[in-house]
């Protein structure tokens, strides 16, 4: 043991030490010019990426617009919730009977029109052709029945609407 301490008193053992600090110093200082290069290297690497442009920003930018699209894609979602809540009381039903009003003329210009809602409201229009003039009549719907009497071809048309099941429905 008393040969070890008298070792590390001497002056090679010093000299030693000194070569060791400058070894390792001169290592220190190649690795930090090395990690040095390899930061500019990846930070053009990431403007060529992002064709001149810093990437981390495109990324921003990136997140930004898909944040937006969902915001947008969200409200789109709650404009057609409000639609399809609205278009019941459109006009979804359609019954028309085509018929002759009068025995000397042909051809069925004569026409009943029944325009109905999802559920079942809307109007009967009735078409009378004959060869001195036309008249059309309207008549209000309310749950598929008239508060008005409904001519046979009429009633044919309001029929035909409230089983036509959603679905435009044109028979003669």
């Amino acid at each position: 043991m008393d040969n070890l301490i008298n070792f590390l008193k001497s002056d090679i053992a010093l000299m030693s030490n000194l070569c060791l600090i400058l070894f390792l110093s001169i290592g220190l200082v190649i690795l930090l010019i090395r990690v040095s290069n390899l930061n500019k290297r990846y930070t053009n690497f990431m403007k060529k990426l992002g064709k001149g442009k810093d990437i981390e920003e495109d990324l921003e930018n990136y997140i930004y617009r898909v944040d937006k699209v969902e915001r947008q894609n969200a409200e789109i979602m709650n404009i057609c919730k409000e639609l399809n809540n609205d278009i019941s009381d459109c006009i979804q039903k359609v019954g028309i009977v085509r018929y002759t009003a009068f025995e000397k003329i042909g051809s069925d210009l004569s026409f009943a029109l029944a325009l109905l809602d999802e559920k079942n409201n809307g109007v009967v229009l009735n078409g009378i052709y004959s060869q001195e003039m036309s008249n059309i009549y309207a008549k209000p719907i309310e749950k598929g029945e008239s508060s008005y009497t409904l001519s046979k071809e009429e009633k044919e048309a309001v029929e035909r609407a409230v089983n036509s099941k959603l679905v435009y429905n044109i028979r003669n």
